[in-house]
């Protein structure tokens, strides 16, 4: 089943499932089964030769799916081990029912022993799913690390065991997994912090539960899908003019940072841009005009000069390689002035930080998470601890639409549904892809006049080029390199 938009918190899954079981009268023994049914479907998809297959059964309904899926597997033919992490004299409800299916069809369950893992293909991890409660117990962080260090695939159900299904956040020990089937809803910490790195693939199915409409079931995350590049960027007319793409100031690049605002003005034109001017330290110009032309260069000293810029303007980026001097602080004030659609970054953040600025409507703030900290004065690690309550804060704090950056970047507004972005790749945590970031932005910004979709379009765009720059390897990766993919990621 294709993974859907929306990304629900654990407690709603939990509703979501109560809501089958009372309303629509579906006993909760048939969800469990529906459940092994779909996880030994993705496992046969994803392992199609593979014969031996080992189960680590825990406590609760997440060892009950274990159980389930032992019996389903041993009846299509596979060879089953099943290993207790949990004494199953201690089950109860759906879970005790379906150890006794198990055992009822012959099957052979033994107490957990690290070396009987060896004995499978596949190892399959059904110890905690969304039933943790506080850190991981040692006696479990212990079968965990022995799964991980067994040199198997690990196939999770629900969840990875020792992950928080709501902020993505590792409680202790957890299960590195190659693939994850997930149930009835989305779990927000599959894609957020470090869910990804865990997770593996995702794959999903719904049990036959769809959500009702109802607010108690209104995402918590959207996903930010390609068809929204249509909506920002579409079709152009065959008369087209350059002053139908909008018109694009860019400031930063103080003394010794030309690369900054260099990258975010050619990102800029690369996503279809009509005009784009840079204003940058006027040692900066001629590096800059030599090195991308199509950029129009003018001095941050210039006070006039600026002053026209800023009018004739559609959208004004600053911050790129500004810095944090007493002449950069005169600056964003004068941009802060300036009446325009703002995207606000680097060093001006910084400002932003030190010197406070009261909400707005008309702006883009680009944080990644130390300039987040800067910005709510709290540690990094705070913020991502928790990056969608740090995302609503910022939205609160600074009003205007927010990307918090980072894996999994976050787009955030007041009264919309918070978006998520899976795409990137560690390849482009290197200097400079944040300003080429900034960049797009600003230019789809200025091509279709909506700060909330120009945010979430510039956000996805840049992570497929990202995508698309590391098809030969993410060690190496220049923010150049993004850049320049931008142009075939905007004209899918």
């Amino acid at each position: 089943m294709a993974l859907p938009i929306a990304l629900y918190s654990t407690a709603q899954v939990r509703a979501l499932d109560a809501y089958a079981i009372q309303t629509l009268q579906v006993p909760s023994y048939t969800l469990m089964k529906r459940a092994g049914e779909a996880a030994l479907r993705y496992l046969r998809t994803r392992w199609p030769t593979a014969h031996r297959i080992v189960i680590v059964c825990g406590g609760g309904n997440n060892g009950g799916d274990g159980y389930v899926l032992a019996r389903f597997a041993q009846a299509a033919g596979l060879t089953v081990a099943a290993l207790a992490a949990v004494d199953p004299a201690s089950l109860s409800g759906d879970a005790q029912r379906a150890y006794e299916d198990f055992k009822a069809s012959d099957g052979a369950l033994r107490a957990f022993a690290p070396q009987a893992l060896r004995e499978g293909e596949v190892i399959v991890d059904a110890l905690l799913g969304t039933g943790m409660k506080g850190a991981v117990r040692p006696d479990v962080e212990r079968v965990i690390a022995q799964i991980n260090n067994s040199g198997r695939p690990v196939f999770a159900l629900d969840m990875p065991s020792g992950l928080n299904s709501d902020t993505g956040v590792p409680l202790g020990e957890t299960i590195r997994a190659e693939c994850t089937v997930t149930f009835v809803g989305l779990k927000t910490g599959l894609f957020i912090a470090d869910g990804p790195e865990f997770a593996g693939t995702v794959f999903f199915d719904d049990l036959e539960i769809k959500a009702p409409p109802s607010p108690e079931f209104s995402p918590r995350l959207e996903r930010i899908m390609e068809s929204e590049i249509q909506r920002a960027l579409p079709r152009r007319r065959r008369s087209s003019n350059k002053g139908d793409f909008g018109r694009v100031l860019i400031v930063g690049s103080g003394p010794g940072m030309p690369g900054a605002t260099r990258l975010a003005g050619e990102a800029c034109l690369r996503v279809g841009a009509g005009l784009v001017a840079v204003a940058v330290a006027p040692e900066n110009i001629a590096a800059i005009a030599a090195g991308r032309p199509e950029l129009i260069c003018l001095s941050l000293d210039h006070e006039p000069a600026m002053a026209e810029a800023m009018e004739r303007a559609d959208v004004v980026a600053i911050g790129p390689g500004l810095g944090r001097t007493d002449r950069g602080r005169r600056v964003l004030e004068s941009v802060l002035r300036c009446g325009k659609p703002l995207v606000v970054d680097a060093d001006a953040l910084n400002l932003l930080a030190e010197h406070g600025s009261p909400p707005r409507e008309r702006w883009i703030l680009t944080p990644h998470p130390g300039e987040a900290g800067r910005l709510l004065g709290v540690p990094t690690d705070d913020i991502q601890n928790d990056r969608l309550e740090s995302l609503r804060r910022l939205v609160d704090r600074f009003g205007g639409t927010i990307v918090l950056k980072g894996a999994g970047t976050l787009v955030g507004t007041a009264e919309r549904i918070p978006a998520l972005c899976e795409r990137g790749n560690p390849g482009m945590a290197t200097a400079g892809t944040g300003d080429v970031l900034t960049g797009a932005i600003a230019g789809i910004l200025a091509q279709c006049g909506d700060t909330w979709l120009a945010a979430k379009v510039g956000v996805l765009v840049h992570a497929m080029a990202g995508d698309a720059a590391a098809r030969t390897g993410e060690r190496g990766l220049l923010a150049g390199d993004v850049a320049r993919e931008l142009h075939t990621c905007v004209n899918l």
